[in-house]
């Protein structure tokens, strides 16, 4: 069920002995200079469970294995080999697609995409019935899927299938580099006053399979509307990989801040005492994580668990100057990537299909 944005307080309710918080210190801010967060991780329910699982990278995986299954009951090889649906690489899958000739690997891929296709059209149109996706005018579709042909062909396919349905919601793909969105956003959300006085700011995008930390060089003096912002340097960590526990993936947080930190002094770049973690999950005002994050190392949604808090320890100061940790949802921050590009359109959305399914709506207001 999507929250009210517009109810949200200017203030912490914890340790706020020394007076009001303005509101751009707020983590999970939705209401900023030039547009409204109206909703995001909303979690729709129908008869098979969350309608947002059918449209995941791991639906799509899950999809593939099943059709490969069924081929073999067939008394048939396996097309893809022996490696299970999970391990395959996209390109093995893109290669399939690319043959450019009938077989029996092209056969299984095809039908995975287009049923994948089908539940994703079907999650959109849930969204579309959702109050605060209401009169949604374009969806901008992100996450590490679409950046293959796989994953670009089933969201055409889902787009064709939205028009048949009546849904005239067109797709867009990001502008940006899904490595670079999630840390692009940043830019939007930091305290603007804090942005007129450096040239770049440190973020994160903390996903379920890797973890991005980035440099983002502002550019304002290119544009003042922040479209020009770039990512200098970034580190990418598969860390499902190394499946590390919840305190190790935090301490590998910090050495990857710190790097850019030093490689920041040694470029003589002006480095903002700010640092913007995006992660999953629905994230309250004062950057705890109420639900979402089980893709994650460890319970994220403790009490005992709080993020920003614990990278800000490890990394107290920027410059000399205490260090600022914002925390907000993925999907948000990816989104907002993408604002100076949508000023043609009221109402907005995006979609970032991954490990699991991110969504968020926007109004413009500025």
């Amino acid at each position: 069920m999507a929250s009210d944005a517009r109810k949200q307080p200017k203030k912490q309710t914890k340790n706020d002995a020394d007076g009001p918080v303005p509101a751009h210190d707020i983590h999970g801010a939705r209401e900023l200079p030039t547009v409204l967060v109206e909703g995001y991780s909303l979690q729709l329910r129908d008869e098979g469970g969350f309608l947002g699982d059918q449209a995941s990278q791991t639906a799509f995986r899950e999809l593939l294995e099943r059709w490969r299954r069924r081929h073999r009951r067939k008394g048939k090889k396996d097309p893809l080999g022996e490696q299970h649906s999970n391990e395959l690489a996209k390109g093995t899958l893109d290669a399939a697609l690319k043959s450019g000739r009938a077989s029996e690997a092209t056969d299984v891929v095809h039908a995975a995409i287009e049923e994948f296709a089908v539940g994703l059209a079907q999650v959109i149109r849930g969204f579309m019935r959702q109050p605060s996706w209401k009169g949604v005018e374009r969806i901008v579709i992100g996450g590490g899927f679409p950046e293959s042909d796989v994953g670009e062909r089933a969201v055409l396919q889902a787009a064709a299938i939205l028009q048949e349905m009546g849904e005239r919601v067109p797709l867009a793909r990001i502008c940006h580099d899904t490595d670079d969105g999630g840390l692009l956003g940043w830019v939007h959300l930091a305290p603007p006053e804090l942005l007129e006085h450096y040239d770049a700011i440190l973020a994160l995008d903390i996903g379920g399979t890797n973890v991005r930390c980035g440099i983002v060089k502002l550019r304002r003096k290119r544009a003042r509307d922040l479209s020009k912002a770039k990512v200098l340097r970034r580190e990418k960590w598969r860390h499902k990989d190394d499946s590390p526990n919840r305190r190790v993936l935090v301490t590998r947080l910090a050495e990857m801040l710190e790097d850019q930190v030093r490689y920041c002094k040694k470029k003589g770049i002006r480095l903002a005492p700010f640092v913007g973690i995006g992660c999953p999950g629905l994230i309250r005002k004062d950057g705890s994580i109420a639900r979402g994050a089980q893709n994650m190392p460890g319970d994220w949604t403790s009490e005992h668990f709080h993020l920003p808090t614990a990278l800000r320890r490890k990394l107290p100061t920027i410059r000399g100057v205490p260090t600022m940790v914002l925390m907000h949802n993925d999907a948000v921050v990816q989104g907002l990537s993408e604002l100076p590009f949508m000023r043609d359109v009221k109402h907005w959305a995006v979609l970032t299909i991954g490990t699991g399914l991110g969504n968020v709506s926007y109004t413009n207001v500025g």
